[in-house]
């Protein structure tokens, strides 16, 4: 059974694109999903950050006396 295409792809004229990224683990015709934060493959479950690096955070825990 196929899966529907729907939103893979854009039209303007005579001109076909694509709207989502190709995963770059699997190759072409293998998309990514795209998320609020992220985009994944459902297939090989690569996923990669749409947004800058999280900021590191200090670890949680009582304050050093000194």
């Amino acid at each position: 059974m196929a899966k529907a295409r729907v939103g893979l792809y854009s039209t303007k004229g005579d001109t076909l694109t694509r709207t989502h990224k190709f995963c770059p683990k699997c190759g072409s015709g293998t998309f990514l999903a795209e998320h609020a934060d992220r985009r994944s493959c459902g297939h090989c479950g690569y996923s990669e950050s749409k947004g800058p690096p999280a900021a590191a955070k200090p670890p949680k825990g009582p304050k050093p006396s000194g």
